[in-house]
């Protein structure tokens, strides 16, 4: 039987391999947000991962976008890419994982095929999804259905290496079910793929990708918190140490987004659920999660230096998202900045090209549109986000909307002549 392929979320990760699936096989994309699917219907993908032409190609050679479980019930492979957040205390929110399995084994039938790609701890899978798919469904796992696993390797805003470029991980709960889901992707995905030996393994392999570069950051976060201490250069000294062939390159900065910030949280919940305490890892993200307290700081320090009155100062912040020439916010530590910098009284108004004010929760700062064409004044401005805007912005375009001397706070590297950089 041909696979007719069900995507269930159409966010960042889910459009995009729904797309790369369309090319070939007949693909239904289900989200349960209706405007969402309106938005796509009309050929609109506001994570920008997709063009307008491409939406709109797609729709035009059978792929289609619903918000109606009937519309996927006679569909037989089942992808579920929604996402696995962290709650207030850092712990694994599986309710997106579990309402969605609950949608699917609503209309789950015999020799389906459920495949997930949203990062887990090792076990998730088959201990937590499959037994309510095998309830909603009243179907037996791996007699009656199957599961596979295959991690999303979705970068947001690189149109270098998108979805079809990326060596994919495969995994399925039988030998052969393994194959079917490697075969699966293999035909769409060129870059290949790596098949693991069971579910576990890919979950864990998954988990470990982004805990190992929020600890790698975190060496270069704390090193720059120890040389600006120490009145030295950063990024001189990393330049310098990158000399030796075998050196890791890598620069200090935020670490938000909807992975490297999240992710490890996974292993540790399990890890510390099984009695071990994985402290290198949970103090790593104790360093990440305090960049923003630090820049905060500093900022009200060369403030003061420069005989700025901090209660009522004027603060622009250049950059709302997560990374640089991307629209996507989720979990940024620039909003951390933000409250820091609210905290000591100053009134913040922040600018970023690639968002518009609808799509942040506006609560404790202004959201404003180009601050060099207001030429409003400013106290202090930070450079939080690398946005290609901001890489052409002249010196004296700040200089032109700051309140005296200027003090520029530069965390991405990217302005000449800053007050103070990370």
């Amino acid at each position: 039987m041909p696979h007719k392929i069900a995507v269930i979320g159409l966010g960042y990760v889910g459009l995009p391999l729904a797309h790369a699936f369309s090319e070939k096989y007949e693909v239904v994309g289900f989200d349960i947000a209706q405007w969402r699917i309106d938005e796509l219907n009309s050929g609109v993908d506001r994570t920008l991962e997709l063009s307008e032409t491409q939406v709109k190609e797609a729709l035009g050679h059978g792929m289609s976008f619903t918000a109606n479980l009937d519309d996927i019930a006679d569909c037989n492979v089942y992808i579920v890419t929604v996402p696995t957040p962290i709650d207030s205390s850092n712990r694994p929110d599986l309710t997106p994982l579990i309402k969605s399995s609950e949608s699917v084994g609503k209309v789950l039938k015999k020799d389906d095929i459920v495949i997930y790609e949203s990062t887990v701890y090792p076990g998730v899978t088959e201990e937590v999804c499959v037994p309510v798919l095998e309830k909603m469904s009243g179907l037996k796992f791996n007699d009656d259905f199957f599961a596979g696993y295959s991690p999303e390797r979705i970068n947001p805003g690189d149109k270098e290496h998108t979805v079809t470029k990326i060596l994919k991980v495969t995994a399925g709960s039988t030998p052969e079910i393994a194959k079917v889901v490697d075969d699966l992707y293999k035909s769409i995905i060129t870059a290949g793929t790596h098949l693991a030996s069971s579910i576990k393994v890919a979950e864990a392999s998954k988990v470990i990708e982004n805990t190992q570069r929020d600890v790698n950051i975190a060496l270069i976060n704390e090193l720059a918190l120890i040389f600006d201490t120490m009145g030295i250069d950063t990024t001189e000294v990393i330049n310098a140490a990158a000399t030796k062939w075998n050196f890791i390159k890598l620069a200090p900065g935020l670490v938000g987004g909807h992975c490297i910030g999240v992710d490890p949280y996974y292993l540790t919940h399990k890890a510390q659920e099984l009695g071990y305490k994985p402290n290198l890892i949970l103090g790593a993200r104790q360093i990440n999660n305090g960049m923003s307290k630090y820049i905060a700081e500093r900022t009200i320090k060369e403030m003061i230096a420069h005989d700025k009155k901090i209660k009522g100062a004027n603060v622009l912040v250049l950059g709302l998202t997560f990374k640089e020439d991307c629209p996507d916010t989720r979990n940024s530590k620039v909003f951390d900045i933000i409250d820091e910098m609210v905290d000591y009284g100053c009134a913040v108004d922040a600018y970023d090209p690639w968002i518009e004010e609808k799509d942040v929760d506006q609560k404790n700062y202004a959201f404003i549109s180009d601050p060099i064409k207001e030429n409003k004044k400013y106290d202090a401005i930070i450079v939080a986000v690398g946005h290609k805007e901001f890489k052409a912005l002249e010196h004296s375009k700040l200089e032109q909307v700051s309140a005296g001397e200027p003090v520029l706070i530069d965390i991405k590297g990217i302005i000449d002549n800053p007050t103070w950089r990370l």
